[in-house]
């Protein structure tokens, strides 16, 4: 069962980062989400904007750790540190 949380928390992690993209391009950008997506990829700053929304990982793990569900907060720490890879080569 422990093998299982830690992959609940990977997918969360990734879901939290697109939820923070998506919010970001729909908030704070004149764009529609698909649009804002192509032109920013355009423009170069793909990577930015995941960064932008891993913000929200940050408020998933402390969510986690506080209901004691350490295993799913490694998951969340996996799938930032693996979306900080993915950025960097954007």
């Amino acid at each position: 069962m422990n093998k299982i949380d830690l992959l609940y928390g990977f997918f969360i992690g990734l879901a939290a980062s697109a939820l923070g993209s998506y919010v970001f391009i729909v908030l704070l950008t004149d764009f529609t989400f698909v649009s804002g997506i192509q032109i920013l990829k355009a423009e170069g700053k793909l990577g930015k904007l995941i960064t932008l929304g891993a913000i929200f990982n940050l408020f998933i793990f402390f969510l986690l750790l506080k209901y004691k569900k350490d295993l799913m907060a490694r998951g969340v720490i996996l799938a930032t540190i693996i979306l900080t890879v993915y950025t960097l080569y954007v």
